[in-house]
């Protein structure tokens, strides 16, 4: 799978990330891809970055819904039809037991063959860059959910209640730098990614994204032939076979 001639393309796909503009700075060119391949794609977003616009007389609530519909129109962008906001504490995200009952129910609603999500360990890259907290946060409450729990039928049984039956996904996608084992080419993505990133209004600013955004990808693409590159650890939880045999559908590649 990890072949730089083959791509894997899920039926369906989570992304679960802090704020909005992750989706866009970690996997938005992969997700662009997915897309136009006919993957169905959620983002799920813990908090609405309600905190992340510094302006004079700016409140929580006109941030959130600023940034909310950001989100939005970036997705628009990149092919992704749905959008959900968690509403935790921007700026105080924590992985509580609740924010892990939060994303079994996205898990098991959805039902994605693949979750894609953000690297807990990672606390610094460089010199320059110290990991958001909720970054982390988000991660770990992610990977939680996903495994065991959102699998589980007999944890949070009051879900089954609403209809929502329990569910392993196939695959988790985390973003990575140093531990990646796939590299996702994003050539014919990689203005789609910059373009959704341009949507984020309220964080781009002046700040053209395109010169760093191109020079991040050509880096991670060095060596594998790839004029930029998006780039993952992959976790495999159910076996090609069992994936088969339970949803009849083989592993699809395009070449």
């Amino acid at each position: 799978m990890s072949s730089q001639n083959s791509f894997f393309i899920p039926e369906s796909a989570i992304v679960i990330v802090a704020h909005p503009d992750d989706p866009e700075f970690s996997c938005g060119g992969t997700m662009a891809r997915w897309a136009k391949a006919g993957t169905r794609i959620c983002y799920v977003l813990c908090t609405s970055g309600d905190v992340g616009i510094a302006e004079p007389n700016m409140t929580r609530e006109k941030a959130a819904q600023i940034r909310e519909e950001e989100q939005r129109q970036a997705a628009k962008i990149t092919g992704v039809k749905e959008t959900v906001f968690l509403g935790e504490p921007d700026g105080m995200l924590q992985p509580t037991m609740e924010l892990r009952k939060k994303i079994v129910r996205e898990i098991r609603r959805f039902r994605p063959e693949v979750v894609v999500t953000g690297d807990p360990t990672r606390v610094w890259s460089g010199n320059s860059y110290i990991n958001h907290p909720d970054h982390r946060a988000a991660s770990i409450a992610a990977l939680d959910a996903t495994f065991p729990a959102a699998g589980q039928p007999n944890l949070f049984e009051e879900l089954a209640k609403e209809g929502l039956q329990a569910h392993k996904p196939r695959k988790v996608y985390v973003t990575s730098w140093e531990q990646a084992d796939l590299f996702v080419n994003i050539e014919e993505t990689i203005d789609i990614k910059v373009a959704a990133l341009r949507a984020h209004k309220s964080q781009m600013k002046d700040w053209d994204p395109e010169p760093r955004i191109k020079e991040w990808a050509s880096t991670r693409g060095e060596g594998k032939e790839m004029a930029y590159a998006e780039t993952f650890r992959v976790i495999t939880l159910v076996s090609d076979e069992q994936w088969e045999k339970t949803n009849g559908r083989v592993l699809p590649l395009e070449e």
